[in-house]
């Protein structure tokens, strides 16, 4: 949720800090607001709304300092407001800050504060940090020592001290009037990331507002605060003990989280998707074996042939990977599997073991459950693996092995890409796992072969969209959908389901096909249409029996099916076809069309589908 940005160098940092705001945009974009060094004071500029309304409250206004942090906002304490946007300062409007995450005891910590007379302006958690700040400056400095121009602690204590009274998660970034040439920034349970330049240094909450100044980074690991400067910078920990940091390099270009003449960020990642998934299974996938090889997982392989279950935890369209992923693995590599929705997971007791592995799977590797839940599952001695997408995150640093989709930045909220891959790496952890077992030479390289064709069968799909927005644009005033599947393809319906809702506000339901007579039938009229993924596989029959039902009380059905089967067209007002492939792969085909239904049914409303409302993209708070 939210997203950070800052610049110190020789550079205006009011653009800088402006472009890097926008490419956090999906993080958050309830209100915007920066804080600039500019002639020995700092200027505040706050805007209800997305960050062009920032951007037009700036413009004009020839700011030329070269320091400044900037934050754009996804609400959890106050309503959207100017009072509430970042950065918040103290009473004396000399230290600014900007903050992602929830501070749990801030009301205790404001109770405190105000007996002290300091004067609060918003409704926010985050302000509290900033007066904290402000009664540590004041004080006279510790046996450490400090000086500053107000004769208290150095800015740097004030903050450890400060840090030491916070409970909750923070991703925090400081400037202070009194000392104008640093930043300090300090991390708990909220990414930051650090990117080293020549004579400049850009700190932010995600590498997309980085990459186009350097391709050297540092990420903070929680508990760990920096000191950046210019020419310079200190990390330690919130102790004061100096941290040795390695330098990442990153492998993602601005190109790639460019719009590439698409209309949006989505459409243009939902085209992605043969490219994603060649990406993932390159160089793992070895048809002539019909094996997989996971060089993330080589530390943990002997490990991995004793593992007797598998726990996979997720949240939102990660979370139906894991289902699909479940079908694969407990059918193919006969493994028990159980997928958990990690917000749920450490508030019941879960039985696990050291025979146990628990999977994480999180695009950004940071969400806040998710890593909440590896963290449990390691205190309980489980094997913890993970599946993500961002490089140096969270996740991927604090499993003990992992693998990574290799899809690129996801810029658009409604997650379609980062989907896709990650059911391309259970397909090869299915693989991995399965030939490891009973899992037969035949029938891996049947897998894989198949796997190989996928990319090209998206393609043909995709062929299709012309298609599916005229189909799209029938549905447009629609206001609820059933979305129905079985087997691999219920995972599926959940998915489509989710879709709609996320970017078309309409009310939709995902069912198991199987179910619809145990309930969801009764909603049934001539104004509640279904989806029906129908594609001729082992189930087939038993779902035209359920489209015969919603026909018979005049529903409307959608299918999705597979090429040649004019049966389906005399039960379906409308149909999208896929291709033929194996059953434990249709998932990979089938939610291509309900992507592209969404995205058009979004369009067809006029809603910006990339930036849905009350939606950030990385949910970084519990």
């Amino acid at each position: 949720m939210c997203g950070i940005v800052g610049y110190i160098g020789k550079q205006k940092a009011a653009p800088i800090i402006l472009e890097g705001l926008k490419r956090l945009e999906y993080r958050g974009y309830d209100s915007a607001g920066m804080s600039i060094m500019e002639k020995g004071k700092i200027v505040n500029f706050k805007a209800v709304g997305k960050v062009a309304e920032l951007e037009n409250k700036v413009n004009g206004k020839n700011i030329s300092g070269t320091l400044g942090i900037a934050h754009t906002r996804w609400a959890t304490h106050g309503k959207p407001s100017d009072k509430n946007s970042h950065p918040h300062t103290d009473c004396a409007r000399q230290i600014h800050l900007v903050h992602n995450g929830i501070i749990e005891n801030y009301q205790e910590l404001k109770d405190m504060l105000i007996k002290k007379k300091h004067k609060f302006t918003s409704e926010t958690d985050s302000e509290v940090v900033a007066h904290l700040i402000e009664e540590f400056f004041k004080k006279p400095a510790s046996t450490r020592g400090g000086s500053s121009t107000r004769g208290g602690n150095n800015f740097k204590e004030a903050v450890l001290e400060t840090l030491k009274l916070l409970k909750g998660t923070y991703g925090l970034a400081i400037i202070n009037k009194n000392e104008p040439g640093k930043i300090i920034v300090a991390r708990m349970g909220s990414p930051l990331v650090l990117g080293l330049g020549h004579g400049e240094n850009i700190i932010a909450s995600d590498v997309s507002a980085i990459v186009r100044h350097t391709d050297r980074v540092i990420y903070l690991e929680d508990g760990e605060i920096a000191v950046v400067e210019a020419e310079n910078y200190e990390i330690t920990t919130i102790k004061n003990k100096a941290v040795a940091k390695k330098v990442t390099k990153l492998d993602w270009s601005v190109e790639k989280a460019e719009k590439g003449g698409f209309e949006h960020f989505m459409l243009k990642e939902i085209f992605e998707q043969p490219h994603a998934i060649a990406d993932a299974i390159r160089g793992r996938l070895v048809a002539k074996e019909g094996m997989a090889k996971l060089g993330g997982l080589r530390d943990v392989a002997d490990r991995l042939r004793s593992i007797e279950k598998i726990v996979i935890v997720s949240c939102g369209t990660s979370y139906h990977a894991g289902l699909v992923g479940e079908y694969m693995l407990e059918e193919y590599a006969g493994i028990p599997v159980e997928v958990e929705y990690a917000s749920e997971f450490r508030y019941r007791k879960p039985l696990l073991s050291k025979n146990t592995a628990v999977i994480a799977i999180s695009q950004s590797g940071e969400t806040a459950d998710t890593l909440a839940a590896i963290r449990e599952a390691k205190e309980k001695g489980a094997l913890a693996l993970g599946i993500v997408n961002t490089v140096g995150s969270t996740i991927a640093r604090e499993t003990d092995a992992g693998v990574y989709n290799h899809a690129g930045p996801e810029i658009g909220v409604a997650s379609t890409k980062a989907f896709s891959s990650q059911l391309s790496i259970f397909v090869l952890l299915t693989l991995m796992l399965g030939r490891q077992r009973e899992m037969s030479l035949t029938m891996g390289k049947r897998i894989a072969d198949e796997m190989n064709r996928i990319p090209r069968l998206i393609e043909e799909i995709l062929q299709q969209k012309n298609i599916i927005k005229k189909i799209a644009k029938k549905y447009v005033d629609y206001k609820d959908i059933l979305y129905m599947g079985r087997k691999y393809n219920f995972p599926i319906a959940l998915e489509g389901a989710l879709k709609i809702k996320e970017i078309s506000y309409v009310h939709a339901e995902g069912y198991p096909s199987g179910e619809m007579k145990h309930g969801p039938i009764a909603l049934i009229d001539k104004n509640f249409p279904s989806i029906f993924i129908a594609p001729k596989d082992s189930v087939y029959e038993k779902n035209l029996s359920g489209m015969q039902e919603i026909k018979a009380r005049g529903g409307r059905i959608i299918a999705i099916a597979t090429t040649g089967d004019k049966h389906i067209q005399k039960l379906a007002d409308d149909v999208i076809y896929i291709p033929k492939t194996l059953e434990m792969l249709t998932p990979l085909l089938s939610v291509i069309p309900l992507q592209l239904f969404a995205y058009y049914v979004g369009v067809g409303r006029g809603l910006d589908v990339d930036k849905p409302r009350n939606l950030a993209k990385s949910v970084t708070v519990e």
